[in-house]
């Protein structure tokens, strides 16, 4: 199962709050936290500031370095084994890297999508570029796949993932892709508001279906 992080909702009595919104972060290299410290990565840095806003939400480590799109479709089932209540989908840096086919990751996320909403998860979709050296038919290629994706109906949508931090040296490791503590609360800061709708609408959800919370 996939790693389970809480933080405690600051000495609030056992029942006092709602049952939490478990969000899966399905993704990369990008939120498993490459080359930072545990406390760093995108994970915890999102649960603490959700926390800090009093946010009943659980932050759910999907994340798996070096992971295609291909491979996070292949692990999809297994993922959604800690029954989360939403699912940010954050991937497509890798195939961008490994310069794989548009067209096959975008059967990919589609299937991904797919099953999320036959589970009637709602998704934040968060976009990706690929890199400049892979020339500029590819890159609009890869761009379209995003595009096209994000105008599914009741997708949360976030047009690229390190938006503010890509192309900011002070905010990035020496490998000039993943970002450094500094880039992860840019991300961070910029993903709460919309994760905490991402979170509303899976109360929607619960109401609808009678479920607890």
């Amino acid at each position: 199962m996939v790693f389970v992080l809480v933080l405690g909702m600051g000495g609030m009595p056992a029942g006092a709050a709602e049952r939490p919104v478990r969000i899966l972060a399905l993704g990369d290299s990008l939120t498993a936290g490459y080359g930072l410290a545990h406390r760093d990565a995108f994970v915890p840095r999102l649960q603490a500031a959700l926390a800090a806003r009093g946010d009943a939400i659980t932050i759910l480590d999907g994340g798996v370095s070096g992971d295609t799109s291909a491979d996070a479709l292949a692990r999809l089932d297994w993922a959604l084994g800690d029954q989360p209540d939403a699912v940010i989908v954050e991937l497509g840096g890798n195939d961008g890297l490994r310069g794989l086919d548009p067209a096959r990751m975008e059967r990919n996320l589609t299937a991904i999508l797919d099953r999320l909403a036959q589970a009637h998860l709602p998704v934040l979709l968060s976009g990706m570029y690929a890199p400049p050296n892979m020339g500029t038919a590819y890159a609009g290629a890869f761009r379209a796949v995003f595009d096209r994706l994000s105008r599914r109906p009741g997708i949360l949508w976030d047009p690229f993932f390190l938006d503010g931090v890509a192309t900011h040296p002070d905010l990035v490791q020496a490998d000039h892709i993943h970002p450094d503590p500094a880039g992860v609360a840019v991300i961070v800061r910029r993903l709460v508001p919309v994760v905490e709708r991402l979170a509303q609408q899976a109360r929607a959800g619960r109401a609808l279906s009678g479920g607890p919370g």
